[in-house]
């Protein structure tokens, strides 16, 4: 038995319907099942499907109890984090997905750019938004991380 790959990330929405309307309209996820569950005070939850069909983003209303890490934050200044640092997208063109982001509601972060990783370098297209709802988001160009097969040379 093995891990196949990664199923969802779940969100708690300041705004929900608008969150939704950001991951389906910008980000191009689409709507997959929607459900409440008062046991746990679910008002309303969605699953969005990625592009690509593989992974999802599930999101919860704001007051749904829901597992999470650390305490929730009482205001947008009151921000901490856990082990979860960002959440990282596969995008055909840096640029254009930042600018549509923006157009959205986002706030800027870090800038399109270029940056060499490591050794052997790697070369990587980025840029970082914070969306409406608070997520940090990187827009990254398609780019190969497996290393373990490139002889490293000196």
């Amino acid at each position: 038995m093995s891990v196949k790959g990664l199923a969802h990330v779940a969100i708690q929405a300041k705004d929900y319907k608008a969150t939704i309307s950001f991951y389906i309209d910008v980000l191009g996820f689409k709507l997959g099942h929607h459900w409440s569950l008062p046991s746990f005070q679910i008002k309303e939850a969605s699953m969005l499907i990625s592009p690509d069909r593989r992974t999802c983003i599930e999101i919860f209303d704001n007051d749904a109890v829901i597992a999470a890490q650390g305490k929730k934050a009482l205001s947008d200044e009151d921000i901490a984090h856990g082990a979860l640092l960002h959440l990282a997208f596969y995008v055909d063109n840096v640029e254009e997905m930042y600018q549509k982001a923006l157009a959205h509601g986002a706030k800027a972060f870090i800038a399109p750019d270029s940056l060499s990783l490591g050794e052997p370098p790697l070369l990587i297209k980025n840029a970082i938004i914070h969306s409406p709802n608070g997520e940090v988001i990187e827009f990254l160009e398609e780019v190969d991380f497996d290393m373990s097969s490139k002889v490293h040379v000196e």
